[in-house]
């Protein structure tokens, strides 16, 4: 049996995954009331992790080192530092919004626009071949 077969059986996992289902779909209709939960989740997270560190007597070093195993091992090292739109634009060799000009940001945008026009255009032929 698979470890995750195994957990779904168990009524505790259906009761937590309900129970944040309920929480996210309330908490996402305040999102300032959201974000200070979130904020003291993920400080209390990181204040355990940390005396957990201390109880071991982990070193600073050790800890960086662990640490960036951890987070290059699981992928999120580059996307939570540097994150996804920071390496694309790279990639692509697009300027950051902070070096563009207005005139490329105003640009851009009626590019979005006519990209928008031209989908609910599209949108609507389907429609038309649907109803035909």
């Amino acid at each position: 049996m698979k470890l995750l077969d195994f957990l779904k059986k168990i009524f505790l996992f259906r009761f937590f995954d309900k129970l944040e289902d309920k929480i996210r779909g309330k908490l996402s209709h305040h999102p300032v009331i959201y974000a200070m939960i979130g904020s003291v989740g993920i400080i209390l997270l990181w204040r355990g992790i940390w005396i957990i560190a201390d109880n071991y007597n982990m070193s600073g070093l050790v800890s960086v080192i662990l640490g960036a195993a951890i987070l290059l091992a699981t992928g999120l090292f580059v996307s939570f530092f540097v994150g996804d739109r920071v390496i694309i634009s790279g990639i692509k060799e697009e300027k950051r919004i902070d070096e563009k000009t207005e005139e490329e940001i105003k640009k851009e945008t009626e590019e979005i626009k006519e990209i928008k026009t031209e989908l609910k255009e599209i949108g609507k032929d389907i429609e038309e071949l649907k109803n035909k």
